[in-house]
Order: structure tokens, then C-alpha cells, then sequence
């Protein structure tokens, strides 16, 4: 059975929910509870600071990607020999696909996950209360079974925030946590500075922890949690075939957005996994027959990227060896011809495929994406079929598309055309690849 589980979710981005979560993971474990995690949505960053708080991976779960066999068995093995389970949500509690699926109540419905909402009180008085009794009824199937109020001003302001409350629905108030600058994450394009560029992390962890124990009522919150309404073996949990029987991977700051699912789904499947580190200069492993660059940061260290010759002679070797050589979003810019960086500056790349991409006028590119495969490959046959995301700032300057990667469509289902190159047994494309689709729809 899986252990008893909280979601922490809020109105917007931006609430507090990241911090709360954290503080509260650090929190209980400091009261000698075994703490396991997870995050709603397509995420990289914060799960390496749930994992630098319970030493545990921290997998993320979402349900317009992701089969329901693949969530439900994601949380299972999170709630494997843990004491409490606590998931942090994405955006807004309702926000994600125009239909809802994808959003931290989805998640919260599918499962029957009692919802922590946490509220940026900041500015409020009153008005506080609209905005809990409109979440409270917006949703039937969601649960929300405590609030906690953040960036409260005084003592007074919390008095004022807890009769407003107190005055429209019987909503335990588990706690009220002052402003608190000195915890301020620091960002940059792509969301959160990776937790392993943060030196003084574990300090930050341990305040957060410290604020939550003055301001929150653990013992309360730990009684609200409850199992998942659906447990089902986590042994079946298989994202994407794997690339080949011994993969090379690449991981450093760089390229650290690899979905911890499915480097255990690869391993399940009777794979080595392989790391390596293209910002020390190391190439893949000779002996692998796949090579798996996933996204992250190239465009911050293109330089060294463009000067690390053993790493790139080494996918070079790789794909000439015949090894399958994949590429996601930063490292489908990797394995292209030339990368140009904010400065303008253009740097030499592996030059396996026939693209030129360029972070010089970064513009966002966001959203669900279904994959159609146009050749068959490792991932699987021509036409299969996968979830996945695209979240990047930078853009093709040119590309040879012929042979194509994928064809792509939007959350709505219309054609976005194709994406990404093939070429021989190297490819890729801007996408992350989450999950495969068992039932396939036409392309409309």
C-alpha cells in the first residue's frame, strides 16, 4: 500500500508552494518520518529540490501525459517504504490542458489526494476569503482539506486573514507564514537555479524547515494525509522502450533534464545505464550501443560544449559505430551543426544533424505536444505514438527536415507539422518524451 500522501497546490505560480513544500518535507524528516515526493507536471528543476530534501528521486506525475497505468504506478513507488508522501502541484490547482487534464486537480480527482492550498496573502484582507470559498467549490471531486496563508505582513494581518475565514467556511487554518525574503529561490529562464548550482542550498532548506515548525500545525497536517484511492504494481511502470542494452547518459548541469521514470523504466527493461559528463569533456562510453543527450543548459555553456572534443569526437564514433544517438530540446541543439548564444557568439557543435539553432533572441516555446514517430527506430515503429512537452527559448535558425523525426500536434489535436531530423540512427527534436500513447488518434 502506498503511504499517506498530501498534494501542497495554490491559486497561481508564484504562491509559495515550492518553499512550503520543501519546508515541510525538511520538517517532518527532521522528526524522523521517511519523506517522499512527488510534482505534478512536466518538471525537471523542482524535483532535484524535493531530492535534495529526502535523498530520494523525486518523480513528476502528469495526467494529460502520462497513461493511467504509469501515474498509478509512479505513485505507488513513491509511497514505497516512505512514512509521508507530500506532491507538489503545478501552476494553479486548476490549471493545465484547456480541458483540465494535466492540473494538480486532476491529479487530486484521479486518486483522491486530500489538497494542501496555499495562499499568498500578502496583499489581502477580507478578499482572502473569496478567493479560498471560490477554490473550495470549483471542483467536487477535489478535496482541499487545509490552508495555509504565506507572506503574511504581522501578527495582526494574520488575525485579520483568519476571521475572514473563520467567517465563511470551517476550513482548518493550519498556519500562517510570515514574509520571509531571505528564502527567495533564484531563477532564470527556464524556471528555479538548479538545485545542484546552489551552494548554500542545504542552509535555505533548513530555514524553510525552522519557518514551517514556528508557523504550521505538522501534527494536524500530518493527520490529514491518506493513502491513494488506486495502488497498483510500480514494476509495470515503462514510459519509453529503451534506447539500447547499454545506454549512455549524459548528466551534469548542462544536461540534467532526464526524467527519473524513465531511466528506471530503461533499467526495468533489462538496460545499463551509463553517466556522463559532457562538461568534463568525457565521452560516451565505446561500449554502449545508445547514446541519450537530454535537455537542459547547453546555451549557458556553449563554449565548453564547443571545446570539449573528446565528448563531441565521442558522438561522433558513436553514431559512426552505428549506436542509436538521441537527442531532447538542449541536446538536439548539441548534436546540430552550430549553436549561437545570447551574446550573439556562434559555437562549433557535433554536427550530426543538419540544424542550426540559436539562443541569441531567446522567445518561448511552450505547451503539450503528441509525437508521431515518421521512422521507426528504438523509441519504436513508424507511427507510434507519444506525450511529451516543448519548453525552450531558443529557435532554428535552419534545418534539413528530410527525414523527419516526428509529426507533432497541439493539446487541442491540430497538426503542428513536423518536428525535429533523422538522420541515420542519430536523431531528435525539441521535445521531451514522457509517456507512450496506447490508443492512437488520427492526426486531425
Amino acid at each position: 500500500m502506498s503511504a499517506p500522501t498530501l498534494l501542497v497546490a495554490a491559486p497561481a505560480s508564484g504562491s509559495g508552494k515550492t518553499i512550503a513544500t520543501l519546508g515541510l518535507l525538511r520538517a517532518f524528516a527532521r522528526q524522523g518520518r521517511r519523506t517522499s515526493s512527488f510534482k505534478v507536471g512536466p518538471d525537471y528543476i523542482d524535483p532535484g529540490f524535493h531530492a535534495r530534501v529526502t535523498g530520494r528521486p523525486c518523480v513528476s506525475l502528469d495526467s494529460w501525459a502520462m497513461r493511467f497505468s504509469t501515474l498509478a504506478g509512479l505513485l505507488e513507488e513513491t509511497g514505497r517504504d516512505a512514512d509521508l508522501v507530500i506532491g507538489e502541484g503545478v501552476m494553479g490547482l486548476f490549471d493545465g490542458a484547456p480541458d483540465g487534464s494535466g492540473s494538480t486537480a486532476d491529479l487530486a480527482a484521479l486518486f483522491g489526494l486530500p489538497v494542501l492550498l496555499v495562499v499568498e496573502a500578502g496583499k489581502m484582507g477580507q478578499s482572502v476569503a473569496a478567493i479560498v470559498e471560490g477554490f473550495l467549490r470549483f471542483r467536487e471531486d477535489v478535496e482541499i482539506v487545509g490552508l495555509i496563508l504565506n507572506r503574511v505582513g504581522s501578527p495582526a494581518h494574520a488575525e485579520i486573514l483568519r476571521e475572514a475565514c473563520d467567517a465563511r467556511f470551517s476550513l482548518p487554518l493550519l498556519g500562517c507564514i510570515p514574509r520571509h525574503p531571505e528564502l527567495q529561490l533564484p531563477e532564470r529562464h527556464l524556471g528555479l537555479v538548479q538545485a545542484a548550482e546552489q551552494p548554500r542550498l542545504t542552509a535555505t532548506l533548513e530555514r524553510a524547515a525552522a519557518l514551517v515548525e514556528r508557523h504550521l500545525d505538522l501534527a494536524r497536517i500530518a493527520r490529514l494525509a491518506r493513502a491513494p484511492s488506486v495502488s497498483v504494481l510500480a514494476s509495470a511502470v515503462r514510459p519509453l522502450p529503451a534506447l539500447g542494452q547499454r545506454i549512455a547518459v549524459a548528466r551534469d548541469e548542462a544536461f540534467a533534464f532526464a526524467y527519473p521514470a524513465v531511466l528506471e523504466g530503461w533499467r526495468r527493461q533489462g538496460a545499463d545505464i551509463l553517466f556522463f559528463s559532457p562538461l568534463a569533456d568525457e565521452p560516451p562510453d565505446p561500449r554502449t550501443d545508445a547514446v541519450y543527450l537530454p535537455g537542459g543548459y547547453p546555451e549557458l555553456h556553449a563554449g565548453r560544449i564547443a571545446a570539449a572534443t573528446g565528448f563531441l569526437d565521442g558522438l561522433r564514433k558513436a553514431a559512426a559505430r552505428g549506436a542509436f544517438v538521441f537527442g531532447e530540446c538542449g541536446g538536439y541543439m548539441v548534436l546540430g551543426r552550430e549553436l549561437v548564444d545570447r551574446e550573439g557568439d556562434t559555437h562549433a557543435m557535433a554536427g550530426l544533424l543538419p540544424v542550426r539553432t540559436s539562443f541569441e533572441k531567446p522567445r518561448l516555446h511552450l505547451g503539450y505536444r503528441e509525437a508521431i514517430l515518421a521512422e521507426s527506430s528504438p523509441l519504436g515503429h513508424i507511427r507510434c505514438g507519444f506525450r511529451g512537452h516543448e519548453f525552450h527559448f531558443a529557435a532554428e535558425l535552419e534545418r534539413d527536415a528530410t527525414p523527419l523525426f516526428a509529426e507533432v500536434r497541439d493539446v487541442r489535436g491540430r497538426s503542428l507539422g513536423p518536428a525535429g531530423v533523422r538522420r541515420g540512427t542519430v536523431a531528435g527534436s525539441f521535445l521531451h518524451l514522457i509517456d507512450r500513447i496506447d490508443h492512437l488518434q488520427p492526426l486531425s
